[in-house]
Parts: structure tokens; sequence; C-alpha cells
């Protein structure tokens, strides 16, 4: 083969890799124009933490779609918490797979009366009131155990609601086995040095996750790689917008808005 032949193949199996989903899921024009307020309507200062019920019916009450995070404990329930271990939340160590719901159960988030709760929780506050975009936090290749928990519980929730994630297993997963929700790959702008990191940065996973949007730094939202998933019909939506200043300028660049630390207008 000639090395024009050559590139040619490249290129293709390139494009062929970068593809999100084809179809146009309905619920597009449900994620589309909304402000999702990030782990909630949250304010520290205020004693109102991030993923608290506090802050979902402080979101409910205002009127915007919340974003919040997803893990699995040690005994198949499903919490909602952002990180990974316990440290800066609840000042305590360890990992939130690691423990049982009764273990948690006696935390407090940020020395607040607040504890951490389960999806079952959240989604008995929010009713169905607003959109709910869910996170799977998941750090191994292998995330049907949150997955099947999770699904299970949202199997019987009448409201609107989306799934991302980082994780491309997630996605998959989802793929696979309930293709009715709306699934988005979520990305960064990565410069370390994990292989994994780099393939999610590029969406080189979405010929097999085949996401419906993607959710990209809205820093970084001139990416060339985010404008070409663009391109290519993937809906664009960005996070995190902490100003009306950031809010004008992602307008023109993204769909939909996952902002905190202000309300926007």
């Amino acid at each position: 083969m000639t090395p024009f032949i050559i590139l040619a193949i490249v290129f293709l199996i390139i494009v062929f890799m970068l593809f999100p989903s084809t179809r146009r899921h309905p619920d597009r024009k449900l994620l589309e124009s909304l402000f999702i307020a990030h782990r909630g309507l949250h304010n520290a200062k205020e004693g109102i933490p991030e993923n608290s019920i506090h802050a979902f019916i402080e979101a409910v009450v205002n009127g915007y779609a919340i974003e919040n995070d997803i893990h699995v404990t040690s005994d198949d329930e499903v919490v909602v918490f952002h990180d990974n271990t316990l440290d800066r939340m609840c000042g305590v160590s360890g990992r939130i797979e690691d423990k049982t719901l009764s273990e948690l159960r006696e935390l407090r988030l940020l020395d607040t009366n607040e504890r951490i709760p389960t999806l079952k929780e959240c989604l008995e506050v929010i009713d169905g009131r607003v959109p709910l975009l869910i996170e799977f936090k998941c750090e191994t290749l292998d995330c049907s155990k949150l997955c099947e928990a999770a699904n299970k519980i949202l199997s019987d929730y009448k409201g609107i609601y989306f799934i991302q994630s980082f994780n491309p297993s997630v996605v998959h997963w989802y793929k696979k086995n309930n293709k009715n929700v709306l699934r988005g790959q979520l990305a960064f702008h990565y410069k370390g040095k994990s292989l994994l990191k780099h393939t999610i940065n590029r969406f080189f996973a979405n010929f097999l996750v085949k996401p419906d949007f993607v959710a990209y730094d809205q820093k970084y939202a001139d990416d060339f790689r985010f404008k070409l998933q663009k391109l290519f019909g993937a809906m664009p939506i960005a996070w995190t917008f902490k100003s009306e200043e950031e809010l004008k300028r992602g307008k023109l660049k993204v769909k939909s808005y996952i902002f905190e630390n202000f309300r926007p207008k």
C-alpha cells in the first residue's frame, strides 16, 4: 500500500473511534438550555453542603436542574457523594466503596447536621420537579455493580434524569443494558501520563460507548477535540460555570450549563 492509502486508513479508523451516537434521542430536548446546579445549590458558608438534601431542596425551590454524584457502598447501597474518599467532606479517612451504609450514616457533611444521602432519598426529595443529571463515580474497568444498583432504583423513578460518567465503562453499560436513558461522556483537558485518561480526553472510547452528549470543562470549550464532537453530532454541555461572565461566554459554545457559587439570571 502507498503511504497515502495508509494515512487514509488511519484517518478513517480515528474518525470511527471518535464518532458519538448517531441517534437523536428525544430527551436531548429536555437537557438542552438547562441551568444545572452542580452538586445541588450548595453554599458551605451558609451551612448548605454539596450533594446534601438541603442543597437539592434549594435547587428545586429555585427551579434549577440538579447534577449529583453517586457511589456504591460495600453493602450495595447507592449513595450521593462526590469524592472517592471521606476526608474533605467528613473529616475522616476511608473510601466510600469500603464503607457500609450504616457506617456512613454516622458521619456528617462539613460539620453540619446533614448526612450523606442515598440515591433513593435524593429522588424522593426532587420528586420529578426538576431534571436530574447523575454522574456515576467508578474507578474500575467493571462498573456493573454501581450501574445495576442505580438502574434498579431509577427504574421506578418518574422524573426526568440523564446519566454521565468520566468512566466509559458506565456509559457502555447503559448503551448495552438501558438504551432508553440519555447517556453522556464526561471528559477533561488532561495533561498527565495516564493512558486511560488520555483516551477519555480524546474521546477514543466513543466507538464503544456512543454517547448522546459530551460534557467538557468550560475553560477549554474551544479545544478542537470538543469541537469535533459537536461537529459529529454529540450534544455539548459544559462544567463548571462560576460567574455570569463565564456563562455569557459559554452560551455560544454549549447547549446546557452546569454552574455553582452563583445563581444564573
